[in-house]
């Protein structure tokens, strides 16, 4: 185990950890992780954010996401960022959290994209599966009891992990957002640190 407690996942536990699998009747493919940074892979580190226990920390400059732990450590996730960055930043609860959501456009993006019409709240949105945006399980964030329309969220694109491409907020692995979610507390705080750039 390298200095500091952390821990580097093993070839056997990547290959058991990314594989292919069948979540409430739905099939999520493998992700070929070696073409992914290692870095990036869901590990657990040193807490070095600062924060106590039960606490996710969303750093986007490193693009990685933290579930701070006890005895001084933290899993750490790899995420991806909209082009524009995750702008919101800041602390908030995340007040619920979902398996297989629906997802909804908001105005703002049905007006760039017309043909997202159909998925407008009014409609019911975009049924559960894994081509659903917001993948296997989403984390909503609310502020002051206001939902920020920000959340931590599933993605079956595994290349956007570590970049920031697209209108999306922060995607995770949709095997890591699933163990992100048994892990993360209820109600638990979150502090999303917002970019130097922005």
């Amino acid at each position: 185990m390298p200095s500091g407690g952390r821990s580097d996942p093993s070839e056997s536990e990547l290959v058991a950890r990314y594989a292919a699998r069948t979540d409430e009747g739905y099939r999520l493919p493998g992700i070929p992780f070696r073409k992914i940074d290692p870095k990036y892979y869901r590990q657990r580190v040193e807490n070095l954010t600062g924060e106590p226990e039960g606490v996710v920390v969303g750093d986007v400059r490193s693009r990685f996401l933290y579930l701070t732990e006890g005895a001084g450590m933290a899993m750490r996730y790899g995420i991806g960022i909209g082009r524009a960055g995750f702008t919101w930043a800041g602390e908030g609860v995340i007040q619920w959290r979902q398996k297989w959501p629906r997802w909804t456009p908001p105005p703002e993006m049905i007006a760039r994209q017309p043909e997202l019409r159909k998925y407008c709240y009014g409609n019911g949105g975009q049924a559960p599966g894994p081509d659903n945006p917001l993948g296997s399980r989403a984390l909503y964030i609310f502020q002051n009891g206001m939902d920020t329309l920000y959340r931590p969220h599933g993605t079956k694109d595994w290349r956007s992990i570590g970049n920031a491409v697209s209108s999306g907020r922060v995607r995770l692995l949709n095997q890591d957002v699933m163990d992100l979610y048994e892990r993360v507390p209820a109600k638990a705080r979150i502090v999303v640190l917002r970019r130097e750039s922005e």
